[in-house]
């Protein structure tokens, strides 16, 4: 049986949904964060060294990473769901979008959620301070950086349905999470593409089963 570590307000619930759509038992193991730090529980480094969600545990094997859990579940009990033909042009943006979700993408929107926060964590005398330079960081460097990255989504959702062409699969999946930050963070669901694809994950019904599973959400 696999189990899914799963942590609130983490990237883990892609995992639930990927193994919802491939139809695929599971069991959730739940930690919660640190209401102030918002940092994972040690129980976790329990599971892996770095004590970071998503990881799972199938029997022995233990997979930490979204990318490679998302490879590692579509190879292992996809049967060829979720992922483009080999050698097609489709398979090649698959991979790319599989590995751009949490490589190019995710650090703009990590810099952006840090920024947001520091003046509401620093010394009282201090959050003017922090205040001021957390703004310019972001109207300097995170905002426009963000916005290069919604330009890109929304340009390439233009030319198909989806991130790997005309049919649905894990890149999407691996996807949805810059996307649905984005539209928290930056405004990104203004761009008819990028609110149409969220629209269509939502209306999921293997979507749907996995917010059950793993209990409410929040992006911001």
């Amino acid at each position: 049986m696999i189990v899914v570590h799963h942590l609130n307000n983490s990237r883990s619930q892609r995992v639930l949904w990927l193994l919802e759509e491939l139809g695929v038992p599971y069991e959730v193991k739940r930690y919660e964060r640190d209401a102030k730090t918002m940092l994972a529980p040690p129980e976790l480094k329990a599971v892996h060294p770095l004590g970071k969600s998503p990881v799972i545990t199938d029997g022995d094997t233990v997979i930490a990473e979204t990318g490679a859990i998302i490879e590692y579940l579509v190879g292992v009990y996809g049967g060829g769901k979720l992922i483009p033909a080999p050698g097609t042009p489709e398979r090649l943006r698959y991979t790319y979008w599989l590995h751009y979700a949490e490589g190019s993408a995710m650090t703009p929107l990590l810099l952006k959620l840090v920024f947001s926060a520091l003046p509401n964590r620093a010394p009282g005398l201090m959050k003017p301070i922090v205040r001021a330079i957390a703004a310019k960081a972001q109207a300097g460097f995170v905002d426009p950086q963000l916005k290069t990255h919604i330009d890109y989504w929304e340009a390439e959702l233009s030319r198909s349905p989806w991130f790997a062409g005309p049919a649905f699969t894990a890149a999407d999946i691996a996807m949805s999470f810059p996307l649905e930050a984005g539209a928290e963070r930056a405004g990104a669901a203004s761009r008819p593409h990028v609110k149409a694809f969220l629209e269509k994950i939502h209306a999921r019904p293997a979507y749907q089963r996995a917010l059950e599973r793993g209990g409410p959400y929040a992006y911001a």
